[in-house]
Formats: C-alpha cells, structure tokens, sequence
C-alpha cells in the first residue's frame, strides 16, 4: 500500500534502518529479553546514526526532519520487538513536550544528549492508585524558594531504570478546582536528592523494555526545571497524548504485518494429513480475514498519520485507531499462535513472544475503554 506522507528519501531512510537493525538489534533481542534489559550502548548506537529524535531543529543536534521518519522508526523497531517502545516514548512521546513547552535554556541543556543517546528519558504519569484519571494524581510538589519539593510515587514507568530525565505530572496546587488546574510538569533528573527507584517491574510481555517505580520523598527539583507553566500540566498532558496514542497504534499496526507475515511463512511450510496447512480451508478463512483487517487497518491509519502530520484535530480518529488497532493485533496474536500449534506455545517461536507483548497496548496511554468514551463524547453523546 502506498503511504500518503513518505517520499522516496523515506525508503532510502527505511533500507538503512533495517540494514543497522539486523546487525545491531535482531541477533541480539533474545539476549536483551533474558536479560530484561536494552543495553545504554544500542541507544548511543542509535543516536549516532540520526535515529533518536529526529524531527528535532538541527540547532539542538537533530536531523530536523519530518515527522514521516519517525513513523518508520516506530514500524521497524516493533517489527524487532515490542520491547523497544521505550525508544519511541523517548523521541515522540516525552521529547515533544521540551521542544513544545521548554525554554530556550532546558532545550540546550537536554536536547543534544536526547538526540545523541546519552540522556534517556521517561514521563511520570500513572501512580500506584491512579491510572487513567489523571487528574486525581497525589503526587505533590510546592515552591519553597528557589527549589520545589517533590513528594510521591509513580509506577509502571517505560525506561524508568534507564531515565536520566523524567518528567513528572504532580500538583502545585491541591486546593484548585476543577482539580486538573493545579497540575505542573517537572523535569527531574538523575542523582537529584530525594530521588530513587523502586522495583523494576516484572512483567508478563515486554521483558527487555525497563519498567520500573519511581519514588519522590522530599525530592528537590530546582525551580528552572518547571516545564511551561505552573497549573498547565493536565493541558499540556491532554494535548500531547494525541501523538502519544498514534505511537501505539502505529506499533500495533506494525505487529499485525509482522505476525501475518510469520504466520503465512509457517503454515506453508507445515504439513498435517500429507499437505501444508495452508491448503486446508479453515485456515485460509482465517488468514483471509486476518488480511482484510490489517489491509483496512493500514489504510485508515495511513490517512490518520498524513492528517496528523498536516495539524488537522485529529483527536477522535486518534482514539479510534488506538482501539480498534490494538484490539486488532491481539486478535491476530491469538489465532496465529492457533495456527502455529503447539510450537506457536514455544519460546523458539516468534509468536508466543508476540502473545505475551501485545495486550498491554489496550491499557497503556489511556485504556480502550478510556478510548471509546473519547469518541463517543466527540460525537455528542
């Protein structure tokens, strides 16, 4: 299917990528999953080949590019492994709101490491108690001087072993109402005092991406790190998971073509009663609608990213390709793995990891439920 948003630079971009992937991340990703870990060493890798952040100004160290480069990023990282979302949390999820809300100063200070690898990032939303209703976080933070003192706990944190720099959604103000107006974003960084991390959390799937706790006890942030302005947070936070929730759709996407096409590769190969697999109907009916939902997913999706791209509201679109695409690559995890047998429940095989990594994507960056509700108030109901 041809992409509405990519030119021929892009696939020029895109065969690169997939030749530094194949040497740098696919020998290795069964490693990094026994581990639990993606090493600091492939993140430098990547940003010294341009593939960390690169929509941002060539000023602050980044190619400056459009946001079609980073769309083929996130496919050909999930086609690895759904392990690596950390690194597209990291250029299109928490980067964004720097170039977006940052001063002239925290842009220099942070964006060159950023692009580089050298500085990793996360954001801070989700508490132990508080998950999609954000605008009941307890994590609190009030001036005092020249410094604001940070009291909390946030859990469930991509790349929260990693981060050197964690945005942090807390209160400033816990006696506004509505209670979202007293939300601020902090930027807090690695080795500030009251700072530490909890467990990092074992999960059913994603088991190289590092997810961890975090805890804040009397934290001193310096009051430069305030990112916009104070009591703006939830605004700033409704206004870039937008991008955020088409990351997660753009992977889940991603999934579905990879699994259909180890599926198909499976099944013709795999013999029962004298013939491949392929050839029996059940099966057939079962790819055939497999294909018909990835095609019409790819297609809305494909239009969804172009229109994102030109700046149009994209909000109920959005949380329409998040649900629906997510839901469609765990269906498609489940009868793939059908369709492999009892190997589809081997670790050998590419499916069974599959299985276990892509369910998350309906809870994280606002449930489907959240999603639904969405659309049907833009719909006036």
């Amino acid at each position: 299917m041809q992409y509405l948003f990519l030119q021929e630079e892009h696939e020029i971009f895109r065969k690169a990528l997939r030749k530094f992937l194949e040497k740098e991340a696919y020998p290795f990703y069964g490693e990094w999953e026994e581990a639990r870990e993606i090493p600091r060493e492939f993140w430098r890798k990547m940003g010294s080949q341009g593939y960390l952040c690169p929509d941002v100004e060539e000023k602050y160290g980044g190619s400056g590019v459009d946001w079609g480069f980073s769309v083929i990023i996130n496919e050909e990282l999930e086609k690895v492994g759904s392990g690596l979302v950390g690194i597209g949390l990291h250029s299109d999820i928490v980067i964004p709101y720097i170039t977006s809300y940052g001063t002239e100063e925290q842009k220099q200070r942070w964006l060159p490491k950023c692009v580089t690898g050298e500085m990793i990032t996360a954001i801070a939303m989700t508490e132990p108690g508080t998950g999609s209703d954000l605008a009941s976080i307890e994590a609190t933070a009030k001036l005092d001087g020249d410094v604001y003192v940070l009291n909390g706990q946030k859990t469930f944190i991509t790349n929260g072993i990693h981060a050197d720099l964690i945005i942090v959604a807390c209160k400033t103000d816990v006696n506004t109402s509505p209670k979202h107006k007293g939300i601020s974003l902090l930027v807090v960084e690695r080795g500030t005092p009251g700072f530490s991390r909890g467990r990092k959390l074992n999960k059913v799937g994603m088991h190289c991406q590092d997810t961890a706790e975090l805890i804040f006890e009397d934290c001193l942030v310096p009051k430069e790190n305030l990112l916009g302005e104070e009591g703006k947070g939830f605004l700033y936070l409704m206004e870039k998971l937008q991008q955020e929730r088409l990351v997660v759709a753009i992977a889940a996407q991603a999934a579905a073509e990879k699994m259909l096409e180890s599926t198909l590769s499976y099944i013709k190969s795999r013999e029962a009663f004298g013939k491949p697999i392929s050839k029996f109907q059940n099966t057939q009916f079962k790819v055939a609608e497999m294909a018909t939902d990835i095609e019409m997913g790819r297609a809305f999706l494909n239009q969804l990213i172009y229109e994102h791209m030109q700046g149009e509201d994209v909000v109920t679109k959005v949380s329409m390709a998040k649900w629906r695409l997510t839901e469609n690559a765990r269906k498609i995890a489940t009868e793939c793995m059908q369709l492999h047998g009892g190997y589809g429940y081997m670790e050998e095989y590419e499916i069974a990891r599959r299985y276990r990594d892509i369910p998350v994507a309906s809870i994280y960056a606002g449930t489907n439920e959240i999603m639904k509700t969405i659309i049907a108030k833009n719909m006036g109901l």
